[in-house]
């Protein structure tokens, strides 16, 4: 008996960072479950997953005679609590309480998620944070990829009459190069980082940090595989959030702030050059300037629809809309969920 509880105390936090990880995996699962499923949760996975990982940090605390929530203050919390307190008056005016109180506790949950991981990450466990993010993109990637050459079969994803816009298991190809297009920076910078420890060793004529190969290995294979799998999704707003990612990154890595900025420069007129000379694939150049004879400034309720300029049309659209309810609603909006 001994011996198994002092296994328990050991193995508690290990269990508790694998149970993080299994939720940052199968959290992306929720439309593919909901829509390839025979049997319907009771809750969607992420929320099942959730639930797993505080009971998997309640053993952790409760086995080593800890309080469940030890909290301490953090500057991350400010933006969230102002947040969730400045959509409550909304609440008033929301035409579906349900829809508001559902988008609330959403947000309420990423709070607890915040604690959650300030609580966990103690020393170097910020690692496993990272790798279970990276894991969850090389998951969604691999699904993408394979949609891309077929798999999908999604004739309204067709992309220049032979491949297929990836969308993962989101469903649509704009959440999934969104998904690709926040964690592959992260993963960019674990190769810059583990990259940068492996020279320094050869430098200063240490042994090769094995730790820092084996990392430099994977989150390489790993941020080639979601790179190829943000430009298969064909999401412009994802390459464009990716572009300004690798940006910040470029110019906050030297010492010397003008260092980064000339990089930048030289990217740009690089860029320039290309497109001009018309060295730029043109599909891609037809891919960023299709849908330009519109504006947000225009009525979108008085254009004619046509498959060619859906999508710029609808979102648009949206915009319009949205601009509508602030205008009608300036000061607390129209109650969160409640946009349909």
């Amino acid at each position: 008996t001994t011996e198994i509880y002092t296994l328990s105390l050991h193995d508690a936090l290990p269990i508790s960072l694998a149970a993080l990880v299994v939720v940052l995996v199968f959290a992306p699962l929720r439309t593919l479950i909901a829509t390839e499923a025979t049997l319907q949760l009771p809750l969607d996975i992420g929320q099942l997953s959730l639930i797993g990982l505080l009971g998997a940090w309640a053993v952790y605390r409760i086995t080593r005679r800890q309080p469940v929530f030890k909290l301490s203050w953090s500057p991350v919390y400010v933006p969230l609590i102002v947040f969730l307190l400045g959509i409550l008056p909304g609440a008033f005016l929301a035409a579906s309480i349900g829809a508001w109180l559902n988008e609330w506790l959403k947000w309420l949950q990423i709070l607890v998620l915040v604690v959650f991981c300030l609580m966990m990450i103690k020393g170097r466990n910020w690692h496993w944070i990272v790798f279970g993010l990276v894991s969850a993109g090389i998951a969604n990637a691999i699904v993408g990829i394979y949609e891309y050459f077929g798999g999908s079969g999604a004739l309204h994803l067709l992309i220049n009459g032979r491949y297929f816009r990836a969308f993962g298991t989101f469903g649509q190809p704009n959440p999934f190069g969104g998904f690709m297009g926040l964690i592959a920076p992260l993963s960019l910078m674990m190769v810059v980082g583990s990259a940068w420890r492996l020279w320094a060793n050869w430098r200063d004529g240490r042994s090769v940090d094995r730790n820092a190969l084996l990392k430099l290995i994977f989150y390489g294979f790993a941020s080639g595989l979601m790179t190829m799998a943000l430009f298969m999704s064909w999401s412009r707003g994802a390459w464009l959030g990716f572009g300004g990612a690798v940006a910040v990154m470029v110019v906050a890595l030297p010492q010397k702030l003008w260092h980064g900025l000339v990089v930048i420069a030289l990217g740009a007129a690089l860029a320039g050059i290309l497109l001009l000379s018309g060295r730029l694939p043109q599909s891609i150049v037809d891919r960023f300037t299709s849908g330009e004879e519109y504006s947000f400034l225009d009525d979108m309720r008085g254009v004619d629809i046509t498959s060619e300029n859906y999508a710029v049309v609808e979102r648009l659209a949206h915009w319009q809309a949205a601009l509508n309810m602030a205008q009608d609603n300036p000061y607390f909006g129209v109650g969160m969920g409640n946009y349909e």
